[in-house]
């Protein structure tokens, strides 16, 4: 089984939950301000959809 990494730039952020709603794995959750949070990076497909629908650019997934 492929593992990916994501890599998550929380400043950039403006807490809109695209990311946390869009994803089938539920890798996101949010902290206090709203702002996604990786929660359970070990359940992310590879999928991307976070990464392609970010309108902040703060995702980048990769292939660990």
């Amino acid at each position: 089984m492929k593992k990916f990494k994501i890599q998550y730039e929380a400043k950039f952020c403006k807490a809109c939950g695209i990311c946390i709603g869009l994803c089938p794995k539920k890798v996101y959750t949010t902290d206090y301000l709203g702002k996604a949070v990786v929660s359970h990076e070990e359940n992310c497909i590879g999928c991307k959809t976070c990464e392609l629908h970010c309108p902040d650019y703060c995702m980048e997934v990769r292939e660990a």
